[in-house]
């Protein structure tokens, strides 16, 4: 049974270089083992369903905002905002809470930043449990946005007219809905600000192809510690293609692959939840992800 992640233990506010505060939570058992819990986005920022899948009589469950996120600030900052320095954040985040290694849960971007963070800090990095994987290859960009402009949304979004930001968020939500298949009520007053701050950060990273491009996450995965690694993917994900993971898997050798039928890509979808809870629960009894 799942232990109460709803209260943290801890709450830092990290200062990191470049004018940024970090909003860094700690759920779950102060002595159990060590997870860093990376969100999606970028820009989208911490969140309970997340936590959710985890044991908090077994983890101690670190969940920071990355810059320009969630409770971090400036929110929607994008100076100073790239992806290594959130791989730089990361390393600051586990010297400053003195835990040598951990495992690493990411979904989506948040699995792209677990990569990352990997093949740049391989002795810091037990394990790696990776949800719905994106590469921020040129081509998945292209495909998510469709016949939306990325560059002319990175635009409105920056506009000074609140009405043209607000479009510009409600054009991509619209867009991230349509491929997810949800029908969720369009955000609006504070929840559509927040949306605003997400997107503009997200845009930032993905204008940028999220700093991947040479070398690329693929090629990355050459100085990946061969750790437990265990992908998990919607066979229908319209998101992050299924591609990517099988790309992945072919690249890190040892890595296994979990496929989640009917899930697309919603985190809160009951057999992605649930096959995320298996691999933690399988890895919390046996130090591996599968039975």
């Amino acid at each position: 049974m799942l232990s109460d992640t709803t209260a943290p233990f801890a709450t830092h506010a990290l200062a990191v270089p470049g004018g940024h505060v970090l909003s860094v939570q700690e759920f779950g058992a102060r002595d159990g083992m060590p997870v860093v819990l990376l969100h999606g986005g970028p820009g989208s920022g911490s969140s309970p369903l997340l936590r959710s899948v985890f044991d908090a009589a077994h983890w101690r469950i670190v969940c920071p905002d990355q810059r320009g996120a969630g409770a971090s600030r400036p929110r929607g900052e994008t100076a100073h905002n790239d992806t290594d320095a959130l791989i730089a954040d990361l390393r600051l985040i586990r010297e400053h809470l003195g835990i040598v290694r951990w495992v690493v849960v990411g979904g989506s971007w948040g699995a792209t930043l677990a990569l990352a963070h990997a093949a740049a800090e391989p002795r810091a990095v037990a394990a790696l449990l990776l949800r719905a994987s994106f590469l921020a290859r040129p081509q998945d960009i292209a495909a998510f946005f469709g016949e939306l402009s990325l560059d002319r949304l990175a635009a409105e979004l920056d506009s000074p007219d609140a009405a043209t930001r607000e479009a510009a968020a409600l054009a991509w939500w619209r867009r991230e809905q349509q491929l997810a298949g949800a029908q969720a009520a369009a955000p609006h007053g504070e929840a559509l600000a927040a949306q605003v701050e997400r997107l503009r950060v997200q845009a930032h990273y993905l204008r940028h192809g999220c700093w991947l491009q040479a070398p690329t996450l693929l090629e990355r995965c050459e100085t990946v510690p061969r750790v437990p690694t265990h992908l998990i993917h919607a066979r229908d994900d319209r998101v992050c293609p299924p591609e990517g993971a099988v790309l992945l898997q072919r690249r890190l050798p040892g890595a296994t692959l979990q496929w989640v039928d009917g899930a697309g890509h919603d985190a809160a979808h009951p057999a992605m939840l649930a096959a995320m809870r298996g691999a933690l629960s399988n890895h919390a009894r046996s130090g591996r992800f599968t039975p």
